[in-house]
């Protein structure tokens, strides 16, 4: 099993910035992908990044050149840095491993990020 702890939220204007991290615990994280996700009030939860096993990352369109998404296998960390945040960003954001086998999917319990002015 692996738990998982995001922290790094918080009220940011408009055009700013922020590092979400993820904290994981647990199972073996280096055999897990790893993908934040966010819901917005009234939304679905929506893919934002996803980083695999061997460092491959993938956005959603509606980011991609604003959001990075990183891991550390050693610390067992995955990180998103969000630049250029938007009003529209604002959401809960959630971490999420998903083994490379299909042996497990976990949650955090998210942060919330909120732009605005």
């Amino acid at each position: 099993q692996v738990q998982l702890v995001e922290s790094g939220g918080g009220l940011v204007q408009p055009g700013g910035s922020l590092r979400l991290s993820c904290a994981a615990s647990g199972s073996i994280f280096s055999r897990y992908h790893m993908v934040w996700y966010r819901q917005a009030p009234g939304k679905q939860r929506e893919l934002v990044a996803r980083i695999t096993t061997d460092g491959s990352t993938n956005y959603a369109d509606s980011v991609k050149g604003r959001f990075t998404i990183s891991r550390d296998d050693v610390k067992k960390m995955a990180y998103l840095q969000m630049n250029s945040l938007k009003p529209e960003d604002t959401a809960r954001y959630y971490c999420n491993a998903e083994h490379r086998n299909g042996f497990g999917n976990y949650w955090g319990q998210g942060t919330q990020v909120t732009v605005s002015s």
